[in-house]
């Protein structure tokens, strides 16, 4: 899920009004008139982009060793021609097929040949490790999987036989794993490829026809599922994300206007496809626009980034390309669907006050008991409109619904009443996470917002901040910082610093000193909070921590 930290290149504005719900136009329901901007399934999208740019670059991938590319109509071309081999292969619309790739030509493709014949596109992590893959292929019962034989030198086949064993001895296309009950095969490229695995020829030597494919196409709905984006599970197990045709199709067209997509532009995709900020921030924009889009091998995901709630300056500076700026969004929404300006107002925690939301969008920010929150209170944002999904893959929809429709997105935010050129209105201030937040002395402290005063200060590269179970206040806050580099932390100046911009009872009691590779990343480079916890607690009890503050008084 991306949070307060969004990519872009440039954005339309739109105000919430009083009632908390967008004030724009609602995005209209898209015809099919040729026009890739106009394409309401991804069928429609494929064939008129390919009409429209044709020898257009359409995406390209830089590696150490070289570079791979492919125009709008070869994308047509060879997806077309793997559709027809699923096709030929018993797939069909509703076959859930996943795919391991990385960004680059041949993500494009293959995403591009499942969902042109009405087939779910389940887009893998290139980084998950065994039990992690096991558990995704399981969970979200793909019966085909499309496997990239290496990704930046890693043989991700070799991978997968080590996540199942018990592929040792099968043949391809009749895979029997009770593990992995719906999964049938399993293919890739090159040579020495175990028999449990079929070369990537197995599809493409067989032949549905191109008229089968037409006729396929044709039936594509955009009330059809289109794909399935796993999120990365910093707080839980990963879980589906389901989108259909339709939606996807109009948030592209969307969001290419609002990034300012031209054709011919070429365009960084610094985030990886396989979840929601690469697919449609960078990927689907240039689909819709002709624009190329520009990938590297290391995305910010498989570098040493550590995506906390707060990112450093320092790893700001290291994204090439693209301008940050702050905004909510998830793969639940599709993206960012409400941004703010670069920097946060004084004296409002995190991020900048989010004054400009998505149309089509509706938003409220509710109580415990579902109720509006007044000004000055935090409340859950929850959104609901056609671009929110409509489920996630095997979930009770009353886990993360409410009963009148509303994704529950477990964002606290602030509510602000403001006066703005005569016209009444909200701006809404993200305070952190519901599952973050850190229960002293009965008040509740975001984690992020402390992290964001203490990487205000120098010699501070990035900060985390945790609770440990304490008798006498129920919670320990404990800071656990990175110094920058050659830096020595002063830590009787951040203990000042820190009481006089925060309440007593914000200011951490603890500090642990961490080098930037001690702190444990999920596959996702999401910090792993829980690991940062453990870690903490640890280097208390073996005396390491850096101070143990007093009880202080301000308020």
């Amino acid at each position: 899920m991306a949070r307060c930290a969004c990519l872009r290149g440039c954005c339309a504005r739109r105000s919430i009004g009083a009632s908390g719900s967008c004030s724009g136009k609602r995005v209209k329901a898209l015809g099919s008139d040729g026009a890739p901007g106009s394409a309401r399934t991804f069928p429609e999208l494929i064939r008129s982009a390919a009409a429209v740019y044709g020898d257009a670059l359409a995406i390209t991938l830089e590696t150490e060793t070289g570079s791979e590319s492919a125009t709008f109509g070869e994308l047509d071309r060879r997806s077309a021609e793997l559709a027809r081999g699923l096709l030929a292969r018993g797939a069909g619309k509703g076959t859930r097929v996943g795919f391991i790739f990385g960004n680059g030509p041949g993500f494009a493709v293959v995403m591009a040949a499942i969902a042109r014949i009405g087939a779910v596109a389940v887009p893998i992590s290139t980084m998950l490790r065994a039990g992690e893959l096991v558990r995704v292929l399981r969970q979200s019962d793909v019966q085909g999987l499309i496997v990239q034989r290496t990704v930046l030198g890693n043989d991700l086949v070799a991978r997968l036989v080590d996540a199942l064993p018990e592929l040792d001895g099968q043949l391809w296309g009749a895979l029997r794993l009770p593990r992995v009950p719906y999964l049938r095969w399993i293919v890739s490229s090159g040579a020495g490829l175990p028999l449990a695995v079929a070369p990537i020829a197995w599809l493409t030597q067989v032949d549905a026809g191109a008229q089968v494919l037409r006729e396929v196409e044709a039936e594509v709905h955009p009330t059809d599922q289109m794909i399935e984006i796993y999120t990365s599970g910093s707080t839980a197990l990963p879980k589906g994300v389901r989108h259909v045709h339709g939606a996807v199709m109009a948030r592209s067209h969307w969001l290419a206007g609002m990034l300012g997509v031209q054709a011919g532009q070429q365009r960084p995709a610094p985030l990886p496809m396989f979840w929601v900020g690469g697919l449609m921030l960078a990927l689907l924009p240039g689909w819709v626009r002709g624009a190329t889009t520009v990938c590297r091998e290391r995305t910010l995901s498989n570098s040493r980034f550590a995506m906390g709630s707060v990112l450093a300056e320092e790893d700001l500076e290291r994204i090439r390309g693209a301008q940050p700026w702050w905004g909510l969004g998830m793969s639940e929404t599709l993206g960012p669907y409400g941004w703010g300006d670069v920097f946060r107002a004084p004296g409002r925690p995190v991020c900048a006050p989010m004054d400009h939301f998505a149309p089509g969008y509706e938003i409220r920010i509710v109580d415990e008991r579902g109720r509006p929150v007044a000004n000055g209170e935090v409340g859950e944002m929850q959104v609901r409109g056609a671009a929110v999904a409509p489920a996630l893959h095997k979930i009770d929809p009353a886990e993360h619904y409410t009963p009148d429709g509303y994704l529950r997105t477990g964002d606290l935010c602030l509510v602000e009443e403001r006066d703005e050129d005569g016209a009444d209105g909200r701006r809404v201030h993200f305070v952190g996470r519901g599952g973050d937040m850190i229960k002293v002395s009965g008040s509740n402290v975001a984690p992020a917002e402390v992290e964001m005063e203490l990487q205000a200060l120098d010699g501070v590269h990035s900060a985390y901040v945790v609770g440990l179970p304490d008798r006498e206040r129920g919670a320990l806050l404990v800071a656990a910082l990175v110094p920058r580099d050659g830096a020595m932390l002063d830590l009787p100046a951040i203990e000042t610093r820190m009481k006089a911009s925060l309440s007593s009872y914000k200011v951490p009691r603890a500090w642990v000193e961490l080098t930037r590779d001690e702190v444990p990343l999920l596959h996702s480079n999401k910090v792993a909070r829980r690991e940062i916890a453990r870690i903490v607690a640890e280097r208390l009890a073996e005396g390491q921590s850096l101070s143990i503050s007093g009880s202080g008084s301000r308020n």
